[in-house]
């Protein structure tokens, strides 16, 4: 991955290669049209733009991978958890594509990138990588605790190991190796945060930037203090799309209003792209079926954030 000529990346082998996946993967969650993400992006000229205005060498296999072929005949409900085999298996091969960017699809496939990611960092690197996810939601309740049973909402605490799998086929295939420490696990742009993941967020002492804090901090201070708390380590961003202000991106499935601002949502990406230590990103809940009229505006500024990660600078 490029850098600005005053920086290098510090655990990348080949700075001007990206490897990208289309993970057209919505079992995570119940509303049509968020697998049609990845198509959106590609066709509206995501790849030309990485490759032709900031200079990567793409890896793509030219498919969108929607995982349907490693669904059950049978997936009942298990532990309240809606299509829990199907998204187990789609997320085992996803962990298997560990690319530097994602294009999701619905955020369980976080299980999939954040697993595969942290897997490849141990075995390259020896050493654990930290988490910066960009959210309005926690996305770490456990199956017991989620009202809804949707495992969008819990790809957070199965990595982490806070929500465990009980068979094979139903997320037992993570393993430590393939586990984030909340330790190194930082969320910004939090609006809408259930009881239950709110208790979480304190008895496991995770730092969380709220909406509240950015408003009263500022963006600027928030990243000082949030690349501070993670020290010099690899970083894979997972960046929902609903952390921005639905003015920014109104085509997305549960949007909040009181988030980010376009502008401090770039400010994020390219505060982490500065470090040199950003391994790997999502970009997660674009849903170009809903609000079509702000499908095109929720797609550009997903291609802002995607750009910013990558190096791009007005100057």
């Amino acid at each position: 991955m490029a850098l600005p000529a005053n920086n290098h990346p510090n655990f990348i082998a080949k700075h001007d290669d990206i490897g990208i996946v289309a993970a057209g993967f919505s079992g995570g969650q119940r509303r049509l049209g968020v697998s049609a993400a990845p198509s959106a992006m590609i066709e509206a000229g995501l790849l030309e733009e990485v490759h032709n205005d900031l200079g990567y060498n793409i890896h793509h296999d030219h498919t969108v991978h929607s995982y349907t072929d490693l669904y059950p005949t049978s997936d009942p409900d298990h532990r309240g958890m809606k299509k829990p085999r199907a998204v187990s298996a789609a997320m085992e091969k996803l962990s298997q594509q560990v690319c530097v960017l994602t294009l999701g699809g619905d955020h369980s496939v976080a299980i999939g990138t954040l697993s595969g990611t942290a897997r490849a960092i141990r075995k390259r690197h020896g050493r654990e990588m930290a988490v910066i996810y960009v959210d309005a939601h926690g996305d770490i309740n456990t199956p017991e605790t989620s009202g809804s049973g949707n495992i969008h909402g819990m790809p957070v605490a199965f990595v982490s190991g806070l929500a465990k799998g009980d068979s094979k086929d139903i997320f037992g295939w993570i393993k430590d190796e393939h586990l984030i420490n909340v330790d190194k696990l930082v969320y910004i742009g939090l609006r809408d945060v259930g009881a239950s993941e709110k208790k979480t967020f304190q008895e496991n002492e995770i730092k969380v930037f709220s909406m509240h804090d950015v408003n009263r901090l500022g963006i600027g201070r928030v990243m000082e203090l949030a690349l501070a708390y993670i020290g010099n380590t690899p970083i894979h961003l997972s960046y929902d799309i609903d952390a921005l202000d639905p003015e920014w991106a109104p085509s997305t499935g549960f949007p909040v209003p009181g988030g980010l601002s376009l502008c401090e949502g770039v400010f994020i990406a390219e505060c982490i792209r500065d470090t040199g230590n950003l391994i790997a990103m999502d970009l997660v809940e674009v849903n170009p079926q809903l609000e079509v009229r702000g499908a095109e505006r929720t797609i550009q500024s997903g291609f802002a954030l995607i750009r910013s990660a990558l190096g791009n600078r007005s100057i």
